[in-house]
Parts: C-alpha cells; sequence; structure tokens
C-alpha cells in the first residue's frame, strides 16, 4: 500500500459483504479493490510478464472408507489427531486456548502425551453471564497436571484496546467487538511459547447433530406461521440501514438470500478470515496460533467416513479420548454461551461511545445513518453485531487510509535516494 500505483479505492462489494455477514465472501478478493487474495488450495505463478493462479487441491468428496472393525475407526482417528498436534509443536513448549469443552481439552492431553510443556490460557465470564468455563477447564487441567491461566472477561467493553495498534488491523474482518480480550489471551499464550493451538473447528466436521424426521417440517411451519413482516425481513430483506444506492448498486439483495456455503466446506470464508485474523500480521505477536482439527489428512479421514455413529455429537472423539480426559468433560455436550456479553454489555449502558462517533465521510456512501437504531434497542445477537459493524467499519475507515501514507512513501523514497547517492559516492 505503500506503493503509490496501489489506489485506496474500496472493494465495495467486500464492504457489502462484511456489513451483511461479517466476512468478505470472494475468497479472491479484499477490501481494496487494488489487492486481490490468493485463494485457499491455490498457486500464483508469474513467469514472462503474465500470471497465472492454479488450483492445487479441491475438497472433493471421497471414496467412503469402512472398516471391519469398529475400533480401527477410533484408532486411525487418534492416530492423524496425534500426528496433526505433533507436526504444528515443533518447540518444547505450546499454549493452548483452552476452554471447557472437549475439543480443545483433546488437543491439550494429545500434547501433554508427547512430553511438551503445556500451559492452558481461557476466557471466561465469572460475573457478565452465567459460564461454566471456568468450571470445566479446570477440571480438565488438573486431570493432566496443567497449568491454566483464566483471563477474565468481565472487565472488557466493546472494541477495548488495551495495547495501542490493536484495533490497526489490515482489513474490518480482522476488527472484533471483543478485541480486547481476544489480543489479551494470545499475549499470554505469546509470553509462555512462540507456538499456540486452537480447538477450532472440530464442529465442522465432527459434530453432524442426530437427525429428526420432524425437524425440517417443524421449521417450515414456524416460517409459516411467522407474522408477514417478520418474514419478509429474515427471508429476502438485508439490514435496512443500508445506503439503498449502495446496495442497488453492488446487487447485495441478491447476495443476502443467496444459499450459504456449508460450514464444513473448506470454501466457506470464515476459515479463511479465523486464519488471517490469528496472523502475525493482524496480532503483531510473535506467535504462529495453529489449528490441528484443520488438518487435511484429519478433513479427509473424517470426510470419508460414515457419519454414523462415528461423527454425531463427536462420537469418534469421545471414544477416542476414552480415560483420557474427566468424565464430566467428556460427557460434555456443545453448549454455546448461556447468554451474550454482547448484549449485556449493551444493557450495562457500557457503550456510549458507539453510540455517538466521528463519522467518516467514506461511510456515507454505504450506511445511512438515520436508519441505524440505537444499540439499546436491539434484541437479538445478530441485529446487534451487525449494528457493531457500522462503528467497526467507521473505525477501520478512519485509521486505515491516513496521510501519514503518503508520508511514509516520501519517507521511502527519501531513503532510497540517499542509498543511492551514498552508493555512488
Amino acid at each position: 500500500r505503500l506503493n503509490p500505483r496501489v489506489s485506496n479505492t474500496l472493494n465495495e462489494i467486500a464492504v457489502g459483504d462484511y456489513l451483511l455477514f461479517g466476512v468478505n465472501q470472494d475468497l479472491s478478493t479484499t477490501i481494496f479493490k487494488d489487492i486481490h487474495r490468493l485463494p485457499p488450495g491455490h498457486t500464483l505463478t508469474v513467469a514472462n510478464g503474465s500470471l497465472k493462479t492454479q488450483r492445487y487441491w479441491s475438497p472433493e468428496p471421497s471414496t467412503e472408507l469402512r472398516f471391519r472393525n469398529p475400533e480401527s475407526y477410533v484408532e486411525r482417528f487418534y492416530e492423524l489427531l496425534s500426528l496433526a498436534v505433533k507436526d504444528r509443536v515443533t518447540t518444547d513448549r505450546v499454549a493452548i486456548s483452552m476452554s471447557g469443552g472437549l475439543d480443545s481439552t483433546s488437543l491439550a492431553a494429545i500434547a501433554h502425551s508427547q512430553n511438551k510443556d503445556v500451559h492452558a490460557f481461557a476466557v471466561v465470564y465469572d460475573n457478565l453471564i452465567p459460564d461454566k468455563e471456568r468450571h470445566y477447564s479446570t477440571l480438565a487441567a488438573n486431570h493432566l497436571g496443567i497449568p491454566i491461566t483464566h483471563l477474565s472477561a468481565d472487565r472488557y467493553s466493546l472494541f477495548d484496546e488495551q495495547v495501542p495498534g490493536d484495533m490497526d488491523q489490515p482489513e474490518p474482518f480482522q476488527l472484533p467487538a471483543l478485541t480486547g480480550q481476544f489480543h489479551d489471551l494470545l499475549r499470554r499464550c505469546a509470553e509462555f511459547s512462540p507456538v499456540a493451538l486452537t480447538g477450532y473447528d472440530g464442529d465442522a466436521f465432527m459434530n453432524v447433530p442426530q437427525p429428526s424426521r420432524f425437524s425440517g417440517i417443524k421449521n417450515r411451519i414456524k416460517r409459516l406461521l411467522a407474522p408477514p413482516e417478520k418474514r419478509a425481513a429474515t427471508e429476502s430483506r438485508p439490514y435496512s440501514w443500508l445506503d439503498e444506492s449502495f446496495a442497488e448498486r453492488t446487487h447485495l439483495l441478491e447476495r443476502w438470500n443467496k444459499p450459504s456455503i456449508a460450514q464444513a466446506s473448506p470454501l466457506n470464508p470464515i476459515w479463511t478470515a479465523l486464519f488471517e485474523g490469528y496472523d502475525r500480521s493482524s496480532t503483531k505477536l510473535n506467535l504462529e496460533v495453529r489449528h490441528p482439527f484443520m488438518d487435511v489428512r484429519l478433513v479427509e479421514f473424517l470426510s470419508a467416513i460414515p457419519v454414523h455413529p462415528w461423527r454425531v455429537n463427536k462420537n469418534i472423539l469421545r471414544l477416542a479420548m476414552k480415560d483420557k480426559l474427566p468424565i464430566a468433560v467428556l460427557n460434555r455436550r456443545k453448549t454455546p454461551l448461556a447468554g451474550s456479553p454482547a448484549l449485556q454489555l449493551v444493557r450495562r449502558g457500557s457503550v456510549r461511545c458507539l453510540e455517538s462517533f466521528e463519522v467518516s465521510p467514506q461511510l456515507r456512501a454505504f450506511v445511512n445513518l438515520n436508519r441505524r437504531r440505537s444499540l439499546a434497542d436491539e434484541e437479538t445477537s445478530d441485529g446487534l453485531w451487525a449494528n457493531l459493524r457500522i462503528f467497526a467499519l467507521n473505525y477501520w475507515l478512519t485509521h486505515s487510509q491516513p496521510d501519514v501514507r503518503r508520508t511514509s512513501q516520501a519517507q521511502v523514497t527519501t531513503v532510497a535516494a540517499t542509498k543511492t547517492s551514498s552508493a555512488k559516492t
């Protein structure tokens, strides 16, 4: 971006995707019109003045894998997961972002069994919302005999920049509302080891819900019985505060109604956003964050084995970790937070600075601020997060294209000229 030939012109479709979905849906573009992204599973070759991208790996459906002995499924799974951990932990010490759930505790158990010095770090809520993560993560840590550091998230507000620069991100997709606890957790991990593991994304391939033959019928009936205005809002209309001309020229309505990519698909843009959010260019830390459950060998194995019984409610992981984790953690079902921290912070009046802020002139091209609801009026998490994205985009627009960019370019040119002059001398 220091190159003057690279403009600051924004990619409006990416801006619209961010406001609607929270993430760019096109894996080949960025928020800047002049800067493209190399999609996952692709190579880029520059030769003889031409540029070529080519896919080298595709998430093609695998031939179904079957073993005669049921135990062989579990043994092979544990072997691949252990290998995924071993290949990602090349240091003597490793930090684990560990909740009290099954995924991250399993990684801690495997790393510990490989004679690594493991330290767990967990974000917990003690007062803001009902939360049992401190209890379950402590059970797991005590069972494994590893230390654990709990980071209480009650003290953070939304967009709470603990260290200057935390909110200065390459793209707005890496600007989370819970940025304070996110960056503080990673700083703790980096203090212990240059490598950290997460349990993301065990759910995508191992948490297939037990189907009910009535569930589809119930969902259809629920939609039909909903009031017409609510049905229209949820099925066809994007957020009302989007600038109408912006929405029309970027075809946001069509993008809103387009079928979403399945969570388990490697083409899901959430994964790209996650990996980039943990990257050093975003965290500014000497820390490599790695995700063993995203190992290609493991993903291909899980995609090939029968869904039932192995991938229903993480059955294969529970069997693989039998006797390696405490029973309470082993049998714990996937449980979302028992409340929305963001909604609670809003109800406590902790977001006054987010209601009234200095508006970037660019923001008005995308958002009709007269139609923006008060944060206090938002009743759902989805509505609140969408509203918060307006603030995040405004912050990013204000800080991502400062005048110092041109100053920096002038400095680079001056330094280059000085070096050239010195060389000639």
